[in-house]
C-alpha cells in the first residue's frame, strides 16, 4: 500500500480532488474554533463536561467538539443528517415521496426539500440552545451567557443556523469536487477530534505509572482486533446468484448473464446505534434539566447509568430493533423481485415474483440477526473493556463504525481512480469488493 501511495499524486484529477478535500477540512476545523459572540466558552465547556452522558455529549462528538467550544459550527451537520433520515422514513409512508426517490429529477427535489428542512431544524435547535443557556446558573468559571436578552437569542440563532448551512455547503462541495461523500467525511473528521488528546492522556498515564506498558500493548492489540472485526463485518455480504436468460434483440442474440444480489450483513450501518443511543440517554438529558426538582428522574438517571445491567439490556434491545426497522426501510425485497421479473431474471431454484420476494426477505432477515448482534457487541464490549483496563477514552460504538465506514468508502473512491487509469491499487488483489458471507 505504501508503494502505491505515490501513484495517487501522479493523476492530476485525483490529486486535485484530494487537495481540495483537505482544504475544505481545514476550513471546517478552523470554524469549529471560532466562538459564538456573547458566550463564555470555558463555562460552557465545564457545563457540558458534567453532561457527558446525555444527548449534548453525543451531539458534541458528531460536531467535533464544536458544541463544547461554543463554536459557530456548534450544531455541526446533524440537522442535515436528521432531515435526510426524516425524508428517508417519510418516503416509505407517502407514495409521492417514494415516487420522487426513484428518478434523478425527483431525488434533486428531495435534496432541495432536505436543505429547507435542515434550515428549519437548525433554527429550532439554535432557539432551544439559546434559551437553555440563558436559564443555566453561573458555573465555577463564571456565567455562560455574558449578556442575556433578546439580542443574544437572535444573534445565536442566526449564527448557529448560518454555521449549519455553511457546513452543509462544505459537505456538498466535497461530494462534488472532492473525494467521497462530503457529509460523511465531515462527520469522520469530527469523530477524530479528540483522538490526539486521548492518545496524549494515555501516554501520560503510562509515564505516571497508572497504566503499565504491558497493559498498553494489550490495549493496542484489542483496538486493532476490534477495528479488524469491524472492517470484515462491514464489507461482508451474502451473494445470492441471479440468472438472466438468453434473448433476441433484432437479429442479434444476447447470451444469458450470471450475476448476484449482494446482501450486506450490516445493511443499516451506524444508524441503529445512533437511534438507540439517542433514546437511551434521553432520560439522562431530561434529568439534567429537572433532576433536582423531580426525584424520580434522578433515580431513573442512576438506574440507566452506562455500565449497568438495565442500561446494557435496553441498549442491546433497541439496537436490534432499529437494525431490523431501518433495514426494512432502506431495502424493499418486493421492488427488487419485480425488477428482476421485468427483465427476465430469476434466482436458480426459486420461482419469480412472490416466491423470490419471500426468499430475499427471509435471507435478509436471517442475515440481519448476526449483523444486529455485531452492532450490539461493538457498542457495549469496548465500554466494558475500557472500564476494566482503565482506558481514558472510548474506542467503540458509533464513532468506530463511522470511522471505518467512511474510511473504506474513501479508499474505494481512490482505488476506483487508480484502477481506471491502469495504476496499481492501494491494496493488492482486493479491489475492496465485499467479502462473501455464507
Amino acid at each position: 500500500m505504501i508503494g502505491s501511495v505515490p501513484n495517487i499524486f501522479k493523476i492530476p484529477d485525483l490529486r486535485r480532488k484530494i487537495l481540495f478535500t483537505l482544504g475544505m477540512v481545514v476550513v471546517f476545523r478552523l470554524g469549529t474554533h471560532i466562538p459564538v459572540p456573547g458566550i463564555n466558552a470555558a463555562a460552557l465547556g465545564y457545563l457540558l463536561g458534567q453532561m457527558r452522558g446525555t444527548l449534548f455529549g453525543l451531539y458534541d462528538v458528531f460536531a467535533g467538539g464544536a458544541l463544547s467550544r461554543a463554536s459557530i459550527f456548534a450544531l455541526g451537520i446533524m440537522p442535515y443528517i436528521s432531515a435526510s433520515i426524516i425524508f428517508q422514513l417519510l418516503g416509505s409512508v407517502f407514495p409521492y415521496l417514494e415516487k420522487l426517490q426513484r428518478d434523478e429529477e425527483g431525488r434533486k427535489k428531495i435534496n432541495q426539500y432536505t436543505r429547507y428542512l435542515t434550515v428549519g431544524l437548525a433554527v429550532v435547535q439554535a432557539s432551544a440552545i439559546s434559551v437553555y443557556l440563558e436559564t443555566q446558573a453561573a458555573t465555577q468559571l463564571g456565567p455562560i451567557v455574558l449578556q442575556p436578552g433578546m439580542f443574544f437569542r437572535l444573534m445565536t440563532i442566526f449564527t448557529l443556523t448560518a454555521g449549519t448551512v455553511f457546513v452543509m455547503w462544505l459537505g456538498e462541495q466535497i461530494t462534488d469536487r472532492g473525494i467521497g461523500n462530503g457529509i460523511s467525511f465531515l462527520i469522520l473528521v469530527g469523530c477524530l477530534d479528540s483522538t490526539p488528546s486521548d492518545i496524549g492522556r494515555t501516554f501520560a498515564m503510562v509515564r505516571a505509572g497508572e497504566i503499565s506498558w504491558l497493559a498498553l500493548v494489550v490495549i493496542a492489540a484489542m483496538i486493532f482486533a476490534i477495528y479488524a472485526a469491524v472492517v470484515l463485518l462491514t464489507m461482508a455480504v451474502r451473494k445470492i446468484p441471479v440468472q438472466y436468460p438468453k434473448r433476441i434483440v433484432g437479429r442479434r442474440m444476447y447470451g444469458g448473464q450470471s450475476t448476484h444480489i449482494p446482501l450486506r450483513v450490516v445493511t443499516a450501518g451506524v444508524i441503529p446505534i445512533i437511534f438507540a443511543q439517542s433514546l437511551i440517554v434521553f432520560p439522562s438529558t431530561i434529568a439534567g434539566f429537572f433532576g433536582n426538582r423531580v426525584p424520580f428522574l434522578a433515580t431513573l438517571q442512576s438506574i440507566l447509568a452506562p455500565g449497568g445491567w438495565l442500561y446494557s439490556l435496553l441498549f442491546a434491545a433497541l439496537i436490534i430493533f432499529f437494525t431490523y426497522f431501518y433495514t426494512s426501510m432502506v431495502f424493499n425485497p418486493r421492488d427488487l423481485a419485480d425488477n428482476m421479473q421485468r427483465y427476465g431474471g430469476f434466482i436458480p431454484g426459486i420461482r419469480p415474483g412472490e416466491k423470490t420476494a419471500n426468499f430475499i426477505d427471509r435471507s435478509l432477515s436471517l442475515l440481519t440477526l448476526p449483523g444486529s448482534v455485531f452492532l450490539v457487541l461493538m457498542a457495549l464490549l469496548p465500554w466494558y473493556l475500557m472500564s476494566a483496563l482503565r482506558v481514558p477514552f472510548y474506542f467503540g460504538g458509533t464513532t468506530l463504525l463511522i470511522i471505518v465506514g467512511v474510511a473504506l468508502d474513501t479508499l474505494q473512491q481512490i482505488e476506483a481512480h487508480l484502477v481506471m487509469r491502469h495504476y496499481e491499487g492501494l491494496v493488492k488483489g482486493s479491489k475492496f469488493q465485499g467479502r462473501r458471507f455464507g
